[in-house]
């Protein structure tokens, strides 16, 4: 092979790699490729350009989905591309989180092992939660972690990098303690809800909150009523990937019918 072919035999081979994994996992970050590939995440960078261009993946915040992740925006929808801080999230619509969040702890009550995201509905769930001594409460929370810790429950805290502002951990490493876990129920923040399924603001958390929902015999959606129809940054999932939703109203119109045709279970709180 003539040496000025090499580097565009290896980019080939590389793309070829970055294709496969999206195909198999459905989405992929640039610091995960990198490592795996061995090179900057410059270079990913300009191969996800690259496969882009071609429509084999849609690129996102640190990363890349498949195409069919990335449903259309309905005109009726509206689109958040920017997280707020964790504190201005927080005290943002408190009441109708507070109430999601008390019957999330019901549902929870008799469960042995039980997944938690990050996002400040889950972590007023963490407040809430009353836990029997043997209880098992896995999360990727550091703060809902902290606050557990002190109930009597075991608490397992996925290893992996610290988003600061969110005090979350994500990565590869994070996500290879927990895939091989089964829970009893999982509790999963989203950013917004429309008839194509939930979003999320992060790319970072969102494979995350996929292996919460694959891992888990009840999968449970937290979402109050202002994220109904809202789309945010990052597809997580179709609505057939969990079955029960706690809202504060009940959805109306499209969603609902979407919701109920997937077999979704919707429980209004308080």
């Amino acid at each position: 092979m003539k040496t000025n072919e090499r580097p565009k035999f290896l980019a080939q081979v590389r793309q070829a790699a970055i294709v496969e994994a999206i195909g198999r996992v459905g989405s992929v970050t640039v610091s995960d490729l990198a490592q795996q590939l061995s090179v900057s995440e410059m270079t990913v960078r300009r191969d996800l350009v690259e496969l882009e261009k071609e429509g084999k993946l849609i690129r996102t915040h640190g990363g890349a989905v498949k195409p069919d992740r990335a449903p259309a925006m309905p005109a009726s929808d509206t689109a958040d591309s920017e997280e707020p801080a964790f504190e201005t999230r927080l005290v943002r619509n408190e009441n109708l989180k507070r109430r999601i969040a008390y019957a999330a702890a019901d549902l929870a009550a008799g469960a042995r092992s039980i997944a938690l995201d990050v996002g400040t509905t889950t972590y007023f769930v963490s407040e809430t939660l009353s836990v029997r001594q043997h209880t098992k409460i896995f999360t990727n929370s550091i703060r809902s972690a902290a606050h557990l810790a002190g109930k009597g429950a075991e608490i397992y805290l996925a290893g992996g990098r610290i988003r600061g502002e969110e005090m979350s951990t994500s990565g590869a490493s994070a996500m290879s303690q927990f895939e091989s876990l089964w829970f009893d129920i999982a509790f999963v923040g989203v950013s917004g809800l429309t008839p194509d399924g939930i979003f999320d603001y992060s790319f970072e958390e969102t494979d995350m909150k996929r292996i919460y929902l694959s891992r888990a015999s009840r999968r449970v959606v937290l979402c109050d009523s202002t994220k109904f129809n809202n789309m945010s940054l990052v597809y997580v999932a179709a609505l057939t990937e969990f079955n029960t939703l706690i809202c504060d109203e009940m959805p109306t119109g499209d969603l609902y019918k979407a919701l109920t045709d997937a077999g979704v279970e919707i429980i209004v709180a308080g």
